[in-house]
């Protein structure tokens, strides 16, 4: 049977297993990113597709704006629920929470000044419909920010590796560079206005070691305090910010606006 990304099924596995809150944060900061292109968010109206954790969605409302967080998977909004728990009244009044279908949602067109989705596009074969809706929901001038695994990283291997033995735990999974993907977004009605990406931090032989760790009841605290991790980290964050590094990224994303 191929693998739907339209059923819930899969999703609800993987994030009633993140219950106790202990799950990394998305590799890229959306957050930051779209501060670069929007300064000041408040009293914008932001949706996020695919929330996960739906971190962002609550770092953004922490900011100002009225997010909207729209998943298909009733686990994963739980999880944006609890971690949402821990901010601020005003903040958790500024989110609101959807149960649907990211292809079909259940919104009036030209509703949001903002959309973005992460680690949600590489699971479509087509992502034409996906684009397609997404462009729906925006104003005229709206931004979408739509952030992707990176075409050429070790992380892609390991990926297809575990595909054709049938083990990679969405069933299918592609990646993008930055040249298609904004070809992508240009063909559906957008234009490329940013981009950025950064690599996992702490590393993924970390987080994999963290993992195997907590298996056999050693844990490791999320991130190391003093290690060549750290050092890593700082590194990253110094050559992230450099376009010929955006080839070797893990993750990386586009800001375009709507035309």
């Amino acid at each position: 049977m191929r693998y739907d990304p339209t059923k819930p099924e899969i999703w609800d596995k993987v994030w009633a297993q993140r219950m106790d809150l202990d799950v990394y944060p998305p590799v890229t900061d959306i957050a930051s990113e779209i501060s670069k292109v929007v300064p000041d968010v408040r009293g914008m109206k932001i949706i996020e597709i695919g929330a996960g954790t739906g971190r962002t969605s609550i770092e953004l409302a922490r900011r100002g704006a009225y997010v909207t967080v729209l998943d298909i998977s009733p686990q994963s909004l739980e999880l944006a629920k609890r971690f949402a728990s821990h901010a601020g009244p005003r903040t958790q009044k500024r989110l609101h929470y959807i149960l649907a279908d990211g292809l079909k949602p259940p919104l009036e067109p030209e509703s949001f000044d903002l959309l973005f989705h992460q680690g949600l596009l590489e699971h479509f074969r087509n992502p034409f419909p996906l684009l397609r809706a997404n462009y729906r929901l925006l104003k005229p001038g709206g931004l979408i920010v739509v952030d992707v695994p990176q075409t050429f990283h070790v992380y892609t291997i390991l990926k297809h590796i575990q595909m054709l033995l049938g083990k990679w735990f969405a069933g299918w999974e592609r990646q993008f560079t930055q040249a298609s993907l904004a070809r992508l977004l240009r063909s559906v009605g957008f234009e490329p206005i940013h981009a950025y990406g950064d690599w996992a931090r702490p590393s993924m032989f970390y987080r994999a070691l963290r993992i195997i760790l907590k298996k056999a009841r050693i844990r490791l605290p999320m991130y190391p305090e003093i290690s060549v991790d750290s050092v890593f980290s700082r590194l990253c964050e110094r050559l992230r910010r450099k376009r010929l590094f955006h080839w070797t990224v893990l993750s990386f994303g586009i800001i375009a606006r709507k035309i």
